[in-house]
């Protein structure tokens, strides 16, 4: 029997303590374990997955929440590391070599973009970003070389979407792996590796977490595909995560399907709202049925998340005034929290330190954007509360 997803996001992965019988996981902060048998020294003495030995290549309190990551995506295996980025790092230089290609969303989150374009051109890899949305810009930026796609829907920060389905048919055929950043949605709104993809990666520091409390990341798939990641990236990189984050991240997922209900169901509100009785000039949200891609967000997500993004008039001036006067909602970087958090991103700024965008993909960045917007992440207050926060700035 198949529990559902409420279930599961409590049970999977996690045992009554052996020895005590402790309902709630244990933390295991020891760094090495004892064994009743010689073992070898190096992670190349096993095949696969190891016992436990030393925590960098494997810690039981890190392996319940990679159990129950790999259970709410539906797939093989997961492994969780020290942060979104380390996860995105342990993808790329695990899967591509000197001479490979990759083939990435145009926008995308700023420390992904930063990282393609500084980064792997001087491992000798080439990349091309494209708006992944386009599935004819898809196609002609193939290569032969084209090892990975690496897609993020919805894009951070206009909130694009892409058809899982179909990039995944063009990556496939061409021999190539897809990894989705599924960030934006949790396993709550969409479950890439049902919908063709080969890998799903997650900040757990957002939404999974969802208290602002731990940093984290996890990459989610096939177990050969993971078994590639895990010697290069959490035995030779080292970039796992702490035991304790992992206690506090599992402890965050209990209630993941609740709050992403409560955040959906406020980011409507607001978003609703903002179109109707404030000085918004354009809101982006994958539930509002003016959202250009409302039909594919339909078919492709269960829960349309708790993000926005909207443009109003002299939007640096609006920030200014948001941030002196804001009182429940925060003005702040990150997303995914109880606490409702907003930002303001300029346009150029923007495009100057991450996307280098020019010509037509500019000038359609800048359709949803314009010369900046706020991106609000809408936490677990009332929202009507919310709203009364941004009326003192953004009311009619």
């Amino acid at each position: 029997m198949t529990r559902k997803l409420k279930t599961r996001a409590i049970h999977a992965g996690e045992k009554p303590d052996i020895s005590t019988g402790a309902s709630s996981p244990n933390i295991v902060m020891s760094s090495t374990f004892t064994h009743d048998e010689p073992l070898g020294f190096s992670i190349n003495s096993f095949e696969g997955e190891s016992p436990f030995i030393y925590s960098r290549w494997s810690n039981p309190t890190t392996k319940q929440l990679e159990e129950k990551l790999s259970d709410l995506e539906e797939a093989e295996e997961c492994l969780t590391f020290s942060s979104g980025m380390a996860a995105t790092s342990a993808v790329f230089f695990s899967l591509l070599s000197s001479g490979d290609h990759l083939v990435i969303s145009n926008v995308n989150y700023p420390g992904t973009a930063e990282l393609v374009r500084d980064s792997l051109p001087r491992m000798g890899i080439e990349y091309t970003a494209v708006d992944t949305s386009d599935l004819k810009m898809v196609e002609q930026a193939m290569k032969k070389n084209t090892r990975l796609v690496w897609v993020e829907t919805p894009a951070n920060p206009i909130l694009r979407l892409t058809d899982i389905e179909l990039v995944a048919e063009i990556a496939h055929s061409r021999g190539a792996l897809l990894a989705i950043d599924s960030t934006f949605a949790t396993p709550i709104g969409t479950r890439p590796i049902t919908k063709g993809a080969d890998l799903v990666v997650h900040s757990l520091t957002k939404y999974i977490c969802g208290h602002g409390d731990a940093l984290g990341g996890a990459v989610i798939g096939a177990t050969d595909v993971l078994d590639i990641i895990r010697q290069e990236a959490t035995v030779h990189f080292g970039g796992v995560m702490s035991p304790f984050n992992a206690w506090l991240i599992m402890r965050g997922i209990a209630t993941l399907p609740i709050r992403m209900e409560a955040h959906q169901q406020s980011a409507m509100a607001i978003a609703e709202w903002l179109q109707e009785d404030s000085n918004a000039q354009s809101v982006c949200y994958p539930g509002l049925a003016s959202h250009p891609q409302h039909e594919l967000a339909q078919r492709q997500m269960d829960n349309y998340g708790g993000v926005l993004s909207f443009t109003v008039p002299d939007g640096k001036g609006v920030a200014i005034q948001l941030a002196k006067s804001l009182e429940v909602v925060h003005y702040a970087v990150s997303l995914g929290h109880h606490r409702s958090l907003i930002y303001y991103l300029d346009t150029l700024e923007l495009n100057a330190s991450s996307y280098h965008l020019d010509g037509l993909e500019l000038e359609k960045y800048m359709t949803v954007a314009g010369e900046g917007l706020f991106r609000i992440s809408v936490g677990l207050e009332d929202s009507e509360d919310i709203i009364d926060d941004l009326a003192g700035v953004l009311g009619k």
